[in-house]
């Protein structure tokens, strides 16, 4: 029964595909700051979530929160994803109940609620309620549940909440908007004359396996011709006149 060749890749091969792999994951998700705090990714963005003292009551107002963002705004949620990315990750940094402050407030140029940053408010998840917020509208501030995942007004200046999370934008998604990475760009162009490459290298290797057969039949060895010697000659002949009648 023929014997059929199988073919590998060197283990430095696949070692280059995969370190090419984790830098393109690397450099399509981008970077968080690098200032000593922890930030989550998510989609775009990175996210700070302030833990506080340990074994501490934790209780932030609306202006003390932003502070300890040092830089960087309250979080923005802009879709449902967003909002179950928080609810889901906050017990890994609090305990029990939390009331996250939002990076929300009101817009007296429009009469309405925005995100900072002047970003329209088009994604909402509020609290079920038909009673009307007695809050006047510049004393007005929204937290987010972590139990009930919903959000609710509270007022910016009396209400003291315990959860706060900071946000920003990942680098290299921020300049990705601008101009694309010519690193990532290179590196995109060579995976794809290796590919290339190894795929004609492969074919080549299966048609000569297939046809091999063929090939070597074309080539089959044949002695070179002789010319017979001179004992060789009169045996011919003697053989030859003994023939004939």
């Amino acid at each position: 029964m023929e014997s059929r060749k199988k073919y590998h890749f060197s283990p430095s091969f696949l070692c280059c595909i995969v370190v090419f792999y984790i830098h393109l994951q690397s450099s399509l998700a981008g970077d968080c700051p690098a200032d000593g705090r922890t930030w989550v990714p998510f989609g775009q963005g990175c996210y700070h979530f302030v833990h506080g003292e340990e074994d501490k009551i934790k209780s932030y107002t609306f202006d003390s929160a932003k502070t300890l963002c040092q830089g960087f705004e309250l979080v923005t949620i802009q879709s449902a994803e967003e909002n179950d990315f928080i609810i889901n990750y906050s017990p890994e940094v609090w305990k029990g109940n939390v009331s996250v402050w939002l990076g929300m407030y009101f817009d007296t140029d429009s009469d309405d609620m925005k995100w900072f940053g002047e970003e329209a408010v088009s994604f909402t998840n509020w609290e079920d309620s038909s009673s009307p917020s007695d809050l006047a509208p510049m004393d007005t501030c929204v937290i987010l549940n972590s139990k009930t995942a919903k959000w609710e007004n509270v007022s910016c200046l009396d209400d003291l909440e315990n959860g706060v999370i900071c946000e920003t934008a990942q680098k290299a998604a921020e300049e990705g908007k601008r101009k694309p990475s010519a690193v990532l760009s290179a590196l995109v162009i060579l995976s794809v004359v290796a590919i290339m490459g190894i795929s004609a290298v492969i074919w080549f290797l299966h048609q000569r396996h297939n046809l091999g057969s063929t090939i070597f039949t074309a080539f089959e060895y044949h002695p070179p011709f002789r010319a017979p010697g001179a004992d060789q000659s009169c045996l011919v002949e003697a053989e030859e006149t003994d023939s004939m009648p």
